[in-house]
């Protein structure tokens, strides 16, 4: 069986808390994530344990895409040393270089 997706991990996630702090019976609630997402008995039980360790919900993933370009080397070694010293992720790092440049380009247009 495949592994959930990180959207669907912090679906189950977030429905696991949720059910815990309406004080669901742990056992009425693993019944309910079975029935709900298709779960093993066991399943249900390690996300009821993971949302039992949350103090607040997870925020909500995003799916991502895989794209492949090139880029000069000397700017792959120093986002890799960026990605070291801070522990992000070159995608994590890439994406919010994106996300910053996509906000002042729209600023810029209006």
């Amino acid at each position: 069986m495949a592994r959930a997706t990180r959207t669907h991990k912090a679906r189950l996630l977030n429905v696991a808390y949720r059910l815990l702090a309406q004080q669901t019976e742990v056992a009425d609630a693993a019944r309910q994530l079975e029935d709900e997402f298709a779960l093993s008995r066991r399943q249900a039980y390690r996300y009821l344990e993971q949302a039992a360790t949350l103090s607040a919900p997870v925020p909500a993933v995003e799916p991502t895409v895989a794209i492949t370009f090139k880029l000069p080397v000397s700017l792959v070694r120093a986002l890799r040393a960026n990605a070291r010293r801070s522990g992000l992720t070159l995608g994590q790092i890439v994406t919010q270089a994106l996300t910053a440049f996509r906000g002042a380009f729209q600023r810029r247009r209006g």
